[in-house]
C-alpha cells in the first residue's frame, strides 16, 4: 500500500517538517556530488552508524546516530522516506508544536537506531536513513489520529485501486510488516553472520518508541481528529 494523503486538516504551517525534509534533500544532493568524485564511500563510512563501532565506544560514535538520519542510499530511499514524512509528519507537528516536534523526531530516531544496533551488535554494515525517526512519527500518528483515514494506492495483482483506509489499520499493517521482516532478518543474520539491507528493527523500534513517548510529550490544545 502506498499512501497518497491523509484526511487530517492542517491548522499550522509545518515549519519543522519542511526544514527536516529540506535538510535531507540537501544532504542527498551533497552525496550525489561526492558520488561523481568517488568520495561517497568514505563519506558514508565516516558518518554512518556502524553497530560494531558504536558498541565498542558509544560516546565517540554517538554523533553518527544524528548524521546518519540525514543520509540516504538511493533516490528511492530518500523519496520514500520524505513522502511518508511529508504526509504524516505535518499532522504530528500540528499537535506537538514546532520545537517539541523536532525534539520528538530526534529522540525517537535515536531510539530507533539503538534498537537496530542492539539486535545486530557485531554488524559492520553502515546504517543510514531517516526511516527510524519517521517510524517514530508514524507511531505517534497512530495514537494521535485514530479516526483519520489514508488515501492509498493498493495493488491487486496486475491492477491497482485507490482506497480510503483507516489510519490505524494502515499503520498497524505497516508495523506488523516491519516486525515480521525484522524477525526474519534475525534468522538470516544467524546463518549469514552479518546484517544488511533494510534496518527493519530500526523501523519497528522507532514506531514503538513513538507510540510509547507521544502520551508524555506536551501537546497543543486537543481537537477532533
Amino acid at each position: 500500500m502506498f499512501p497518497l494523503k491523509d484526511s487530517v486538516p492542517s491548522r499550522t504551517f509545518p515549519v519543522s517538517n519542511c526544514l527536516l525534509i529540506s535538510a535531507n534533500v540537501a544532504a542527498f544532493a551533497y552525496e550525489l556530488r561526492l558520488d561523481r568524485s568517488d568520495l561517497l564511500g568514505r563519506f558514508i563510512d565516516a558518518r554512518a552508524l556502524i553497530p560494531a563501532a558504536f558498541w565498542s565506544n558509544p560516546s565517540a560514535h554517538w554523533p553518527a546516530i544524528y548524521a546518519a538520519m540525514f543520509l540516504h542510499g538511493s533516490w528511492m530511499h530518500i523519496i520514500g522516506n520524505m513522502w511518508y514524512l511529508g504526509i504524516f509528519g505535518r499532522s504530528v507537528e500540528d499537535r506537538l508544536g514546532h520545537i517539541s516536534y523536532l525534539a520528538f523526531y530526534f529522540l525517537t530516531g535515536t531510539l530507533a537506531a539503538v534498537s537496530e544496533a542492539y539486535f545486530f551488535p557485531e554488524s559492520h554494515v553502515p546504517m543510514i536513513g531517516a526511516s527510524g525517526a519517521i517510524a517514530g512519527v508514524l507511531g505517534a500518528y497512530f495514537l494521535l489520529y485514530p479516526r483519520a483515514s489514508v488515501l492509498a494506492l493498493v495493488p491487486f495483482g496486475f491492477f491497482s485501486r485507490f482506497l480510503e483506509i483507516p489510519a490505524f489499520l494502515f499503520l498497524a499493517f505497516w508495523f506488523v510488516l516491519q516486525a515480521f521482516e525484522g524477525a526474519g532478518s534475525l534468522g538470516l543474520a544467524r546463518h549469514a553472520g552479518e546484517a544488511g539491507g533494510v534496518a527493519w528493527w530500526a523501523h519497528a523500534g522507532g514506531f514503538i518508541a513513538g507510540a510509547v513517548l507521544i502520551p508524555v510529550f506536551p501537546k497543543k490544545k486537543r481537537y477532533l481528529s
